[in-house]
């Protein structure tokens, strides 16, 4: 991650206006699900039965709504063969790719996250009482 320690202390305006972007960036992927989402299908085109079996915890009813929504912001695309009985493959759009390295860098601080709290309950074990 970039340290900024050598940046220049952003002024009120400019603060007033990346609190905006990070908001509208928030409120277009709210929620647990989007992002995981983006990820697999990145990896590969997938069926929506696909997707309920790979992220774990999903409902059929929330992976429909955040597939819509994720649709909607031009982040995937549905598509819909005539097969019998009709095949919906769900992809992601070239958009999606502008998250490659929100999803990279999240993932990391993830990791690190994860790490950091495992030391800590490790340590808090590890302490003998007096």
């Amino acid at each position: 991650m970039k340290s900024i320690v050598d940046e220049d202390i952003p002024t009120k305006e400019e603060c007033v206006s990346k609190v905006s972007y990070i908001s509208d960036a928030l409120y277009v992927l709210n929620g647990k699900w989007k992002l995981p989402l983006i990820f697999t299908l990145r990896e590969n085109p997938r069926r929506f039965n696909e997707m309920l079996k790979l992220i774990e915890g999903i409902t059929p009813k929330v992976l429909a709504k955040e597939l819509r929504d994720l649709e909607l912001n031009e982040f995937i695309v549905r598509k819909v063969y005539p097969t019998t009985p009709v095949t919906v493959i769900y992809e992601t759009t070239a958009y999606s790719d502008t998250l490659k390295n929100v999803l990279h860098e999240l993932g990391d601080w993830g990791e690190q996250h994860r790490e950091k709290i495992k030391q800590s309950i490790r340590d808090k074990n590890s302490i003998s009482p007096i």
